[in-house]
């Protein structure tokens, strides 16, 4: 994710990094410029008495706001993913966090236990992170042992696997007399809110935006953008074909950056910080268990 300041406009204005809809569709807007190029140059040559297409300007402002509409719904649809990812990111940080609190509390001095769990608790949001990505760094885990090593890589769901792990040290905690039955039905909230967490990411993720209303969405944008010369020809020339190209930048730059930020938890330039969560979470966790 881009840190940025949204006040600084000119330097948004003129900046160009690889997450800039320019820069993703230079080749898209070369051809529909050479496109609608052609399409104004066989009007005005091969129809330049057409005095139906005089009429078609108030056509194409209604099928503009139609497109407009579609696009207000397509775009707060993805943010609106976007923005439910980062609240369950948000209740990953703060169960951890009263996790690890809860814990110090109850090992008390009980240094390895606490290594192992802050170790754990940790290691839950980075194979999460990996989870999602359908990426997997075993180096960014730590481990104590090679079996745990082997476990986690034969492991089809990472994250469960991390939380399996802290459950049954829990129970065996319970069992040994050192978490009473209160704090065990505490503990195990915390662990199940972390389940419910990593569900409703795979969620958004496996759930993109139905196929046929992408399509849809596409193929209206392209016949829109390569038929308006026909309205603007008359008034405008061959500067149609620019005004053209334009729109069909501004209309699919909106369409890209829904695409974009309706699947939070890659590593694009506008998905979720989930590195640096990730690292928050550790170094949280190690202050709160005093590691």
């Amino acid at each position: 994710m881009i840190n940025y300041n949204p006040k600084n406009w000119i330097t948004l204005i003129f900046s160009f990094d690889k997450s800039d809809t320019f820069r993703m569709l230079w080749k898209e807007i070369i051809y529909i410029g050479l496109l609608s190029s052609l399409i104004t140059f066989l009007e005005i040559h091969l129809f330049p008495k057409a005095d139906g297409l005089k009429n078609l300007m108030a056509v194409y402002s209604l099928l503009g706001f139609v497109i407009s509409l579609l696009l207000v719904f397509r775009t707060n649809t993805a943010y609106d993913r976007w923005w439910e990812g980062r609240k369950i990111w948000g209740g990953i940080v703060n169960d951890s966090r009263n996790l690890a609190s809860k814990l110090n509390a109850i090992l008390g001095e009980n240094l390895s236990e606490k290594k192992w769990f802050a170790a754990m608790i940790s290691n839950f949001s980075y194979a999460s992170k990996g989870h999602l990505r359908g990426s997997f760094n075993l180096e960014d885990l730590v481990l104590q042992n090679d079996q745990d090593k082997l476990a986690i890589q034969n492991a089809e769901h990472k994250p469960l696997w991390v939380i399996k792990r802290i459950r049954e040290r829990i129970t065996e905690l319970y069992k040994q007399g050192v978490i009473n039955p209160e704090d065990l039905y505490v503990l195990d909230k915390n662990l199940n809110a972390l389940i419910d967490a990593i569900g409703a990411c795979e969620r958004i993720k496996n759930t993109p935006i139905p196929y046929s209303y992408s399509l849809f969405i596409k193929k209206f944008i392209f016949i829109y953008v390569i038929t308006l010369p026909l309205a603007f020809v008359n008034l405008f020339g061959y500067y149609s074909a620019l005004i053209a190209t334009f729109v069909f930048y501004a209309l699919v730059s909106m369409e890209v950056l829904a695409e974009e930020i309706e699947d939070p938890f890659g590593e694009d330039d506008n998905d979720l910080p989930t590195d640096q969560i990730s690292n928050k979470i550790r170094s949280n966790v190690n202050e709160l268990l005093g590691i």
